[in-house]
């Protein structure tokens, strides 16, 4: 069905019921608009108009209320066509930088830090992605000898990320055959991505000399460990539980326990987020049943994108669909920018 074209006047009652509904979290009446925003409309023609409205799918009316709510179209079309431009205050930017360098003179996990920042201020489930070691070039690896049989290997990643592991080696070596094997797999693995290391360093070192063929065998055997990103468990952070609860759609049991449960199982969010679309400047809002998991339907997930030179990460949030979508995606971009700039110079200026 082709969608039908809104007039202005169609447009101004679907703003400003949005508007109003997310305010208050209560279905809007004719009246309710009337009053509030002076429309120069009567409440019968308002009624109409708003009877058209949910004739075609922008809104919807509770059974238990004579005001109507926005459907996943109707927010939809706000988001692409009704809502004021992303814009955060350089007061809220400057609060936004206060928090995150308080918050760093405390923990060294940025991540964790970005997530319950992004949380506090948009009053959502937040969650950060790690980076995608993956897609990263390395730079250099080196290997420190911790004792006869161990040794520590440092993969550094060109956009300045780090990832260490140890390794055990059960066969004699010396710190000739460390140097070398360092050498050999800075010559041959430089320049390439951790992916592409770890589906052909078997063939880059077949021709390897006895010699360190015991070092080099362990980094074989091991490959998906040492050129892997982060380890499922490892891989996001989502914090914001106390926040998002005193939301009022979750008064209700049901609903509170669905948001829990989400919570629990957030391998459900991060799926979705690593299996978006992508859009320009690498934004994705997903509105209700836009939402490809049948447990996100009753939300808005809006991601977004942070680089490290070729390594990338995503921060987002989830919440109920009634939000303020221009101030949580202005939020998202904002910090997101943030992070980037931390993670690039290690402090924004």
């Amino acid at each position: 069905m082709e969608p039908i074209e809104l007039s202005d006047r169609e447009k101004t009652i679907l703003r400003n019921i949005i508007q109003q509904f997310v305010l208050t979290a209560n279905p809007v009446g004719s009246s309710n608009l009337t009053k509030k925003y002076g429309l120069g409309l009567s409440a019968a023609t308002i009624r109409n108009i708003m009877a058209d409205l949910e004739d075609a799918g922008y809104l919807n009316h509770p059974h238990t209320s004579a005001g109507r709510v926005p459907t996943d179209k109707g927010y939809r079309f706000f988001v692409n066509s009704l809502m004021e431009p992303p814009v955060l205050q350089e007061d809220e930017k400057e609060t936004i930088l206060r928090e995150l360098r308080v918050f760093m003179q405390e923990t060294d996990d940025l991540i964790q830090v970005t997530s319950a920042i992004l949380s506090d201020i948009t009053n959502q489930l937040a969650l950060v992605t790690y980076p995608k070691l993956e897609t990263g070039r390395l730079e250099k690896i080196q290997i420190v000898q911790l004792t006869s049989s161990r040794i520590l290997v440092v993969v550094s990643i060109v956009s300045g990320l780090v990832k260490t592991i140890t390794l055990e080696i059960n066969a004699e070596f010396n710190s000739d055959h460390i140097e070398a094997v360092q050498r050999l797999l800075n010559e041959r693995l430089a320049g390439l991505t951790l992916s592409e290391i770890k589906r052909t360093i078997g063939e880059r070192f077949r021709d390897i000399s006895e010699n360190y063929r015991p070092i080099i065998r362990v980094f074989l055997d091991s490959a998906d460990r040492i050129f892997a990103g982060f380890k499922s468990s490892e891989r996001a952070v989502i914090t914001g539980a106390k926040n998002i609860l005193k939301q009022p759609e979750f008064e209700k049991h049901e609903q509170f326990q669905g948001i829990i449960e989400l919570i629990e199982d957030k391998d459900v969010i991060v799926h979705v987020m690593n299996n978006k679309i992508s859009s320009e400047n690498d934004l994705v809002i997903k509105i209700g049943k836009e939402n490809e998991s049948e447990r996100l339907n009753d939300y808005s997930l809006i991601t977004k994108d942070y680089t490290i030179g070729d390594v990338s990460g995503t921060i987002g949030i989830v919440g109920p669909r009634r939000m303020q979508y221009s101030k949580m995606i202005a939020s998202i971009v904002y910090v997101a920018e943030v992070l980037s700039e931390y993670m690039r110079k290690g402090s924004p200026e």
